[in-house]
């Protein structure tokens, strides 16, 4: 034989003859030359391009998830057998993997000896999984100049949901054409109009509550709730409504001896308002606004009302089609187990529960009644014959990636965006498991749930830390951004919640019962802790929640009971509170936080314990605080007040607290972290007018909380005559609106009115779509004065003192915008905000706090209210600031 002359070939040779050794069945590792070889990989790689008929290779990829789990589940069952070494990781390139249903994933799936299965991809921005459709062939529809319409994509047959370019359209809306009454089974309507629509029984109406305020309606089934029902039928003037959802609305049982008071002691009976909705929705006949779009089922047809600067021949237009895109389904016998998910982005799924017969019968934070008699046993453990146990176990909202009996389930660094219920369950059994350095936005209900209410096994050990959560929820506004069931060893810290629709962190449940006398439900709760979030601008659409809050038992004792410190919490919108511990809220200890720009109070409220005949309040520690609320120290059968600081502004608070608030130095990445989609902010909502003088109206609103990607810089509020058009505008910057929350329409002529007022929000992109339009009033004269507030107390400290007061009962004959407080050392303060308009109505007290004061000094304040009559007569109140 020739000698080997040639290097190169005598590389190949080798490298060949390693590889032959390698590869063989039952040869040992190759050896030559002293060296050793790494053990083969237990790796998967998957491509949008690759083929499953392939191995999994890295240089032969598989196309889609499954293939590449059944590849994985089966490395994990070889692990030992094959001399794998470290975690099994699964390799998404960058791309959109489709899928028509969920990843299924069970005790199979699960780390193998101590390792991991980590689901590794290429970037939030750059691996998406996607349940969505792509629609395509768009035509402009003859008749209709704007409107756009395409084939349905094959197998859709319906969606709540169509993203264009990555941001989300607003299914087709508009007010109620009709009158209605209600009737047992529906409406009876003053006309046959919606009858004569194309397809009556898409529609679904709509619900908002919130606050009632100046000519806007408070409707839905408690302040904090967004039910939704469709109609069923329409035959003439009688509208029939889609059942369970109607009689689960209107039917909740009632105690006998205790009229109004529903026997789940949440919201009322019935839909209030007599049942009028708020707005009706998912209708071809309502598509009159750019960015709407409508499904026709029936011709399987799409139709969208495009924005400006929108081309749909180039546009990426997508309709959320999977209800699922990842279901770990462990049990208990069979737990999931050692899993991650990093690098990954999820989105466009659905969840069409809402659009069938059940709809959305909205309890609180995304739970419903459902079921054909749902309304009369669901969740009343106790109270009624045949009702469920435990008490308030109604169903909860699912999400769109869910796992039930995971251990050690890890996802970190990925995106819940263009999502259509709740963005990630962590579900009954879930323990040891992390959420860690990712983003939900863009999400229809709840961003992050753990746990449940139901009885089955809690969540433990659970670690949600370094999130940025944001702008939502988007459809069902209820909704809150963490929701916290009844669990264990929980730990929420270090994440950053903002521009939400209601409550920001909620936890605990069936604390109800108080209202009656009764104990709060007994559960497995303890050792919770809700630490160093920053939260702000939420509660901005529905009404009576916080930016942390909690009801029910949280423990046993004070010492294992729920914890929630070092948060900063600021800027809410709606009427509720900073910290707010709801019915039989128990052994819960609020200590260190920073609170502040809250509206009624920055922590309450306080609750009989009714688990003895003793008559103390729930164990409550209210402790080292920096807040606005300045109540004095106090210990009151159970419910302790100490330590408290007054502040009057950021300046008086430590700043290593609000520093350490929010996402941390090595994760603040995740702030800037985007979907890449921009757009022009979401209409504002829930507009009403007072009168501003016999030429003006005052408006107000709730901004929108989704931006488009660039902050909202100003608001234009549009005064339309009866037959549409525009008799006069005025614009308001959106620092301005939101210290006033009202703008005013001037050069108004009451003879041409009553006018309606829709109002456009505006950021860098441009103007939004025009709210729905505000109840008609025409401008009147105002000459009544308001009386003045009552109530008005003092707490001080040594440079500050709280100012409290309860608003005047009789406004004259113009509604309370502002207030003016007048200090004795020559001080005017004018006092503005949302928590002005709303806590008249309600009842409420308010309060501001006045700083540079002089220690050890008396002082004497005024207030006085203010309308478009001018300033009231004023209620005083005098005291002394503490010593220095």
């Amino acid at each position: 034989m020739p000698a080997l002359r040639s290097t190169p070939v005598r590389a190949v040779l080798t490298g060949v003859l390693a590889a032959l050794v390698l590869s063989g069945p039952g040869l040992v590792p190759w050896a030559g030359a002293g060296s050793r070889a790494a053990p083969p990989t237990a790796d998967v790689y998957v491509s949008p391009s690759g083929r499953d008929a392939a191995d999994g290779t890295a240089g032969h990829p598989v196309r889609t998830l499954t293939r590449a789990r059944d590849l994985a589940r089966g490395k994990a069952a070889r692990y030992g057998a094959a001399h794998y070494s470290g975690d099994i990781t699964v390799h998404l390139a960058s791309g959109t993997y489709r899928t028509a249903g969920p990843l299924v994933l069970d005790g199979r799936d699960s780390g193998p000896a101590g390792h991991r299965i980590v689901w590794q991809g290429a970037g939030a921005g750059s691996t998406l999984i996607s349940g969505g459709r792509k629609v395509e062939g768009w035509q402009p529809v003859a008749g209709r100049p704007g409107l756009w319409s395409a084939p349905a994509p094959q197998g859709l047959t319906d969606t709540r949901q169509l993203y264009v370019d990555g941001v989300r359209a607003q299914r087709a809306r508009g007010e109620v054409p009709v009158g209605l009454t209600v009737t047992a089974t529906g409406y009876t309507a003053t006309a046959d109009t919606l009858a004569r629509w194309r397809h009556p029984s898409d529609a679904e109406f709509v619900y908002t509550s919130g606050e009632s305020l100046w000519n806007v309606e408070r409707n839905g089934l408690g302040q904090w709730t967004e039910p939704r029902c469709r109609i069923a039928s329409a035959r003439g003037t009688a509208i029939t409504m889609a059942q369970p959802c109607w009689d689960n609305s209107n039917k909740r049982v009632e105690f006998p001896d205790r009229p109004g008071r529903t026997v789940s002691m949440v919201g009322p009976g019935r839909l209030t308002n007599s049942g009028r909705a708020s707005y009706v929705e998912n209708a071809y006949e309502l598509l009159d606004r750019p960015g709407e779009w409508y499904l026709d089922r029936s011709a399987q047809t799409v139709y969208y009302l495009p924005r400006t600067g929108e081309d749909l021949s180039r546009a990426d237009v997508e309709a959320a089609a999977a209800e699922k895109l990842v279901d770990g389904r462990g049990t208990r016998a069979a737990p999931l187990h050692d899993i991650a998910f990093q690098g990954l982005q999820f989105g466009y799924a659905t969840w069409l529960t809402p659009s069938g017969p059940e709809g959305f019968s909205e309890i609180q934070a995304g739970y419903t009644i459902t079921g054909p008699k749902g309304w009369a046993t669901q969740g009343l453990c106790g109270f009624v014959d045949g009702g469920t146990c435990p008490f308030a176990s109604w169903t909860k909202m699912p999400g769109n990636v869910s796992f039930t009996y995971g251990q050690r389930i890890g996802i970190s660094d990925s995106v819940f965006a263009h999502l259509g219920a709740a963005g990630l369950d962590l579900g009954a059994g879930t323990t040891d498991s992390s959420v860690r350095g990712s983003v939900f936005t863009d999400i229809s209900g709840n961003g992050l749930e753990i746990g449940g209410v139901d009885g089955q096994q809690p969540s433990s050990g659970v670690e949600v830390t370094n999130n940025h959560l944001y702008a939502l929820p988007r459809e069902y506004h209820g909704g809150v951004g963490i929701l916290d069931g009844y669990t264990q060893h929980t730990t929420i810290a270090h994440n950053q919640l903002d521009h939400l629709g209601y409550s920001a962190i909620s936890l605990g449940w069936g604390g109800w019962p108080d209202k009656i006398g009764s104990p709060a439900t007994p559960n497995p709760s303890h050792d919770n802790t809700v630490r160093d979030n920053l939260v702000f601008d939420y509660m901005q659409l529905l009404d009576d929640g916080g930016g942390i809050y909690t009801q029910g038992l949280t423990g046993t004792s004070m010492a294992d009971g729920e914890k929630v410190t070092g948060n900063v919490i600021h800027d809410q919108w709606g009427l509720g509170k900073s910290v707010y511990t709801d019915n039989g809220c128990t052994y819960e200890t609020v200590r260190g936080n920073v609170l502040y720009g809250a509206a009624y109070a920055n922590v309450a409220s306080r609750h009989t314990d009714y688990r003895d005949t003793l008559g103390n309040n729930d164990p409550t520690l209210i402790t080292g605080n920096w807040w606005e609320e300045g109540a004095a120290d106090s210990s009151n059968k159970g419910l302790v007040t100490s330590g408290n600081h007054l502040m009057a502004g950021l300046s008086d608070v430590p700043p290593e607290i609000v520093d350490n608030a929010g996402i941390e130095p090595a994760y603040r990445s995740v702030l800037t972290r985007t979907t890449g989609a921009v757009s022009v902010p979401e209409a504002p909502a829930r507009v009403g007018t007072s009168t501003a003088g016999s030429d003006g109206l005052y408006v107000t609103f709730n901004p929108g909380y989704a931006d488009g990607g660039s902050p909202v810089t100003g608001y234009t509020a549009h005064a339309l005559r009866a037959d549409g058009t525009e008799a006069a505008r005025a614009s308001v910057d959106a620092a301005d609106f939101k210290r006033l929350a009202v703008a005013r329409i001037g050069q108004l002529r009451a003879a041409e009115g009553p006018f309606r007022v829709v109002v456009t929000a505006r950021n860098a992109y441009g103007e939004s779509a025009p709210s729905l339009a505000s109840a008609p009033l025409a401008p009147t004269a105002a000459s009544v004065l308001p009386a003045a507030p009552t109530g008005a107390k003092l707490r001080t400290a040594a440079h500050a003192a709280t100012v409290v007061w309860t608003p005047p009962t009789a406004t004259g004959d113009a509604e309370v915008i502002g207030y003016q407080i007048t200090v004795s050392d020559g001080r005017v303060v004018p006092v503005g905000g949302r928590d002005v308009l709303v806590t008249r109505p309600s009842g409420k007290g308010m309060f501001r706090v006045v700083g540079s004061l002089k220690p050890g000094t008396p002082y004497t304040f005024t207030i006085a209210a203010v309308t478009a009559a001018g300033t009231g007569p004023a209620v005083t109140v005098t005291g002394t600031t503490a010593a220095g």
